[in-house]
């Protein structure tokens, strides 16, 4: 997957191309590097209110390598590796946009 990068209002986006050649917007909600490669935790960005609506809210987590000097996102195939950084942006992303437990939380 090619990525490129640009700015809007203050918001990093990426987009990236799959194997089919589609393009993709993502918003870059966080980034870590841990021993093993850099990581980054991207929410989807649609231009159609009804793509979004359809949208199941869920973050994409991929893995950057560099290849020819470009930074590529890639999937991870390590399902343990997956849950792992998985788990930090979780406890990383809920401190940032203080996500609480919707239990308990009386409906209207």
């Amino acid at each position: 997957m090619v990525l490129s990068d640009e700015m809007e209002m203050g918001t990093d986006i990426v987009t990236v191309v799959d194997e089919s050649g589609e393009q993709h917007k993502f918003e870059v909600l966080d980034a870590i590097e841990t021993d093993r490669r850099r990581y980054v935790a991207l929410l989807p960005i649609f231009d159609e209110a009804s793509s979004m609506v359809n949208d199941d809210g869920e973050l994409v987590i991929l893995a950057v390598e560099e290849e020819d000097g470009e930074d590529m996102l890639v999937p991870i195939e390590d399902d343990g590796e997956f849950d792992e950084v998985a788990e930090i942006f979780e406890e990383r992303l809920a401190d940032l946009f203080e996500i609480e437990d919707m239990e308990g939380i009386p409906e209207e």
